[in-house]
């Protein structure tokens, strides 16, 4: 049988860069009558399916909403369960990863996460920074008001070196001071486990993003 090519508008409909919100893992495993941790493992599998759909898709970047600012205020057992599930995956993960082509890049805050953890995430950014495939963008620790405000402070101390005029600040540079400035914004913004809002995710990139949301839970 004979493969045809993909049409022309299916090619232009691919997003350029699709991100993320992995909503459901526990709502998942309490339908099992298994412990949250379940979900969450089976969700972390789940991240390996949506990686290799954007490889073969062509879709350029992924960012993945996984551990948010807010996270933190989960139960100590469960947060402690997620950030070891987190490093395991990375571990397991990252040469795969390097493998094909994959740029690692996490965002968010690290102060608060182990340093053995934060030494990973920088040897995966060092091992994958020239792959070019597909950017994937964990946003650990990750809030978007704080990401604004960092970026507000850096036009403050730009301002205060006489290297930028306030007056002259515009959005362009409100945007080249985000965690992400030097890549696309997100063209689609998925949601599953059917809650309608986008959680401090990436507020200021998604001024333009189409917006899906799915009563499918995540794994």
């Amino acid at each position: 049988m004979t493969t045809m090519p993909p049409h022309r508008d299916a090619i232009a409909c691919i997003p350029r860069h699709l991100a993320i919100i992995m909503d459901g893992n526990g709502r998942w495993a309490r339908q099992r009558q298994r412990p949250r941790t379940v979900g969450h493992r089976a969700g972390a599998r789940a991240v390996n399916v949506c990686i290799d759909f954007c490889l073969n898709a062509g879709i350029r970047t992924l960012t993945l909403f996984a551990f948010s600012s807010e996270n933190w205020q989960r139960p100590k057992e469960e947060v402690g369960a997620l950030l070891n599930l987190f490093v395991r995956a990375l571990e397991r993960e990252v040469d795969e990863l390097h493998r094909r082509g994959v740029r690692l890049r996490f965002i968010g805050e690290r102060d608060r996460f182990p340093d053995a953890m934060r030494q990973r995430m920088r040897d995966a950014e060092r091992l994958t920074a020239d792959n070019t495939t597909l950017n994937l963008c964990i946003a650990a620790g990750y809030g978007g008001r704080a990401d604004i405000t960092q970026a507000t402070r850096r036009l403050a101390a730009q301002v205060a070196a006489g290297e930028l005029h306030a007056a002259d600040i515009g959005e362009a540079d409100i945007g080249n001071a985000l965690c992400l400035a030097d890549l696309p914004d997100p063209d689609l913004l998925i949601r599953t486990g059917g809650e309608h809002r986008v959680s401090n995710f990436l507020l200021w990139q998604l001024a333009y993003t189409e917006l899906w949301f799915t009563p499918i839970l995540w794994p």
